[in-house]
């Protein structure tokens, strides 16, 4: 006997609910036919949220039963709650292995050489680079977190704003061999800046906070994860240096 249920949801020209169209998703994973309504004008909602005494949209019927919004159609599933919840390390290792992958990508085609000091360095470029960008997106979000710990950023608000700038440059200028005076003083003094001030926060301090290495918006935990972004920034800067 097939199963079936019956979601509301709003569509029309302006506006399709994404949520609708999750819970049809995941009905139709879970095993059910669905009747899909369309509630195409505001008009339309209004009535229909009047109707049944609710306040959003979509909703999800089964077996006669208001099941409700799509985290409620979640919730009877027994499916965890959707979305990042929590504080998590994940932003940092995509970044990370992203920029490995770049870098096996980008020595396959130009060496063939994947264990070097230019494939270090250009795994700590399209590190800095990437992470650079997640800062970059909303430089008010980042400087609202930054500001919390860095040290320079306390005495100097403008330097979180000026930081991702500079972070970028270093790693743009690792990946073009630009002269190391050109680049590697940037990088060693945002690095080391930055390992302190996180070294400070976490182990002597023992502060708790959000790092802001892939943006305000993060629930990356400040610590030794969020410490290496400014120790490969050294090390990059070092090995310019020494050679």
């Amino acid at each position: 006997m097939s199963k079936t249920a019956i979601v509301y949801r709003m569509v029309s020209n302006d506006h399709i609910c994404p949520y609708g169209l999750r819970s049809k998703d995941l009905l139709k994973r879970e095993g059910y036919k669905v009747e899909d309504n369309h509630l195409t004008s505001r008009e339309d909602t209004d009535k229909f949220k009047d109707k049944y005494g609710v306040k959003t949209t979509p909703q999800t019927f089964i077996d006669d039963e208001r099941i409700g919004g799509y985290d409620d159609l979640r919730k009877y599933f027994g499916k965890a709650e959707a979305g990042q919840t929590g504080t998590t390390y994940t932003p940092v290792i995509v970044i990370f292995s992203i920029a490995a992958l770049l870098t096996w990508a980008f020595q396959h085609f130009a060496t063939g050489e994947y264990l070097s000091t230019r494939t270090l360095m250009l795994f700590i470029a399209f590190s800095m680079t990437m992470l650079a960008v997640q800062k970059l997106k909303d430089l008010y979000s980042f400087t609202n977190s930054f500001i919390t710990y860095d040290l320079l950023a306390m005495k100097w608000i403008r330097y979180g704003y000026i930081y991702p700038f500079v972070e970028a440059y270093a790693g743009i200028g690792m990946v073009a061999q630009l002269p190391a005076l050109a680049v590697a003083p940037f990088s060693l003094f945002i690095g080391t800046v930055g390992a302190i001030s996180v070294f400070k926060a976490v182990y002597i301090d023992k502060r708790e906070l959000k790092c802001a290495c892939v943006g305000g918006d993060s629930n990356v935990p400040l610590g030794f994860i969020s410490l290496s972004e400014n120790l490969f920034m050294i090390a990059g800067s070092l090995i310019m240096l020494l050679k």
